[in-house]
């Protein structure tokens, strides 16, 4: 595979966030409109059809221990006794989008719904004090109720300051382009779904496949089958506890080995994503395990998008402790192709096999029985074979057109969004067509 280009994101500062959301701006000076002004281009520039996507917001007040605490115990979750978890899971209110009970999975997902309904009011970005010493470095092996004992409380708060984000950033993009219709349909919806991701390493893999072959080996000595049967039946009734059935974003999990998240569009409005947290465990005569957080070992998010402009990947490098927004394809469908949706995926490291990666993730969505009109969307954006030229660079021809056979060969991966969607469709339906398409009959995208 060709080597992807750094793509480092256009950073907007929380304060400036908050600035451009306010409709009377009599008290500002003519200097900072205009500053301000400047800021909302390059905001729109970036989010449509000549920029990637996506953007990052910095700076946001008192999220940096939340954001880690959170994080650190998405693997803690993921290698947890399967009983404990279940428990843990439902007092808290948390279902999985994934089977946790599959060893040879690349992900293990954590999700919840989050309501909103006071807009923005109700969303605002505060925390309470009571997590931040919440997680200490503790053996695997302990009883998880004191590290996990403020888990939905900090689910919670986290999703909720990032659903003031998305709702932020919609409320600008509507001033960009006219009306209220982004905004709007995420208030008639007043719900998102939070989602708490760990990527497995190597050794999470091997941790997870001996443990399946331990409690396979109890389950035959002690267990009927028909015991065994209704045991899957109510675990997994209970992992879906609080969950839709129609996923948020399509290939949650890959098949090819260097990856960890199949390409795919986001089909929502916007995904709002911490800034990623990475682990290396180590092991010592002392200690069965402990996770130590460390920096990003390729000095990106491991978050790579296919540019269609440039015909290229691209590798998202966002700051510490940002927080990304994705333009989905609801947003791209509701403003009439001014914003466009960000074809993405997740790379695994190729040097550190041991590498975990961990991030916290909102989806904000219309509302299930929202319509989609499309009779004056751009046709061109339906077709996603047309949205790069393909044509080759007359100076450096080898180099361009090995990105442009990379690129052919993802958008080949992709259902293009002619397709899926249908004037008149509702964001159910269209929801309900795209995961059709993307996962097929045996559950896989087509054409990998």
């Amino acid at each position: 595979m060709a080597e992807a280009e750094i793509l480092e994101l256009y950073e907007l500062p929380y304060s400036d966030l908050k600035l451009l959301c306010l409709d009377n701006t009599c008290s500002l000076s003519t200097e900072e409109i205009k500053r301000l002004e400047t800021i909302r281009t390059s905001v729109m520039e970036n989010l449509g059809p000549g920029g990637p996507g996506l953007l990052s917001i910095t700076s946001v007040p008192n999220a940096s221990i939340h954001r880690r605490n959170l994080l650190l115990l998405a693997r803690k979750l993921a290698l947890l006794n399967p009983d404990d978890r279940k428990r843990l899971l439902k007092e808290h209110h948390l279902g999985s989008d994934v089977s946790l009970k599959n060893p040879e999975r690349n992900v293990s997902s954590f999700a919840m719904q989050l309501r909103y309904k006071q807009g923005l009011e109700s969303t605002q970005c505060k925390f309470s004090s009571r997590a931040d010493d919440n997680v200490k470095d503790q053996d695997l092996g302990q009883l998880p109720d004191n590290e996990f004992k403020n888990l939905g409380n900090m689910f919670k708060e986290l999703g909720f300051c990032m659903i003031e984000l998305g709702l932020c950033l919609a409320r600008i993009c509507d001033k960009a382009i006219g009306g209220q219709e982004l905004e709007q349909s995420l208030l008639e919806s007043s719900v998102a779904k939070g989602r708490l991701i760990h990527y497995h390493s190597t050794l999470d893999s091997v941790v997870l496949k001996e443990a399946g072959r331990k409690g396979r080996s109890s389950k035959k000595k002690g267990n009927p089958k028909s015991d065994q049967g209704q045991c899957m039946r109510s675990e997994k009734q209970t992992e879906c506890t609080n969950v839709d059935g129609d996923s948020d974003e399509a290939g949650i999990s890959g098949t090819h080995s260097n990856l960890w998240q199949q390409w795919h569009y986001d089909y929502g409005v916007f995904t709002v994503l911490t800034d990623p947290f990475f682990i290396l465990p180590y092991y010592s005569s002392e200690s069965r395990g402990s996770d130590q957080g460390c920096p990003s070992p390729g000095g990106h998010t491991y978050l790579q998008i296919l540019d269609p402009n440039k015909n290229k990947v691209q590798m998202v490098k966002s700051s510490p402790e940002s927080f990304i927004i994705q333009v989905g394809e609801s947003a791209d469908i509701l403003s009439k192709g001014k914003l466009r949706s960000t074809l993405h995926c997740v790379c695994r490291s190729t040097k550190l096999e041991n590498l975990s990666r961990e991030t916290f993730v909102v989806f904000l969505q219309p509302a299930w029985n929202k319509t989609f009109l499309i009779s004056d969307y751009p046709t061109e954006n339906c077709n996603l074979s047309s949205q790069g030229s393909g044509a080759p660079d007359e100076e450096n021809p080898p180099v361009k057109l090995t990105a442009n056979k990379l690129a052919e060969a993802i958008q080949k991966m992709i259902p293009p969004l002619s397709s899926r969607l249908k004037d008149g469709m509702t964001f159910a339906e269209f929801s309900r067509e795209t995961t059709r398409q993307y996962y097929g009959g045996g559950g896989l995208q087509p054409n990998r």
